[in-house]
């Protein structure tokens, strides 16, 4: 057996760690461990929102829609992903949410992968 190696299915993967599949918060020495890039694979409910708006980016995303129909707000500017393929990137620097506007499939791609941008539990309890 080849410890570099991981085979997985992302939906299961992804709900043990709020989606994401690849990034720093993996365990180092696991084949998904990477401080250069994160991958996550977000399954939303119709409504899902993310709470708080992220402030001060420091990296760069590129969000694709797999299925549903999603929303994502950027300042000065809303971008709806409606067909399967349709995606955004923003760099350094643009602060981001997000809304499902129905139950959704997308996939994010962010580099580099740097520890921080979690909304506090608190604020996802309220």
């Amino acid at each position: 057996m080849n410890d570099s190696v991981y085979v997985g299915n992302a939906g299961r993967d992804a709900a043990l760690d709020r989606g994401w599949i690849l990034g720093h918060f993996k365990t180092a020495g696991d084949p998904r461990h990477s401080e250069d890039v994160e991958i996550k694979w977000g399954v939303h409910p119709p409504g899902d929102e993310r709470k708080q708006w992220v402030r001060g980016e420091e990296r760069t995303a590129l969000l694709i829609l797999v299925s549903g129909r999603f929303r994502v707000e950027l300042p000065g500017r809303s971008v709806l992903l409606e067909q399967q393929g349709d995606y955004v990137v923003w760099g350094r620097g643009v602060d981001h949410s997000w809304v499902a506007e129905e139950e959704s499939v997308v996939l994010t791609v962010r580099w580099p992968s740097v520890p921080g941008y979690a909304v506090p539990r608190e604020a996802l309890d309220g």
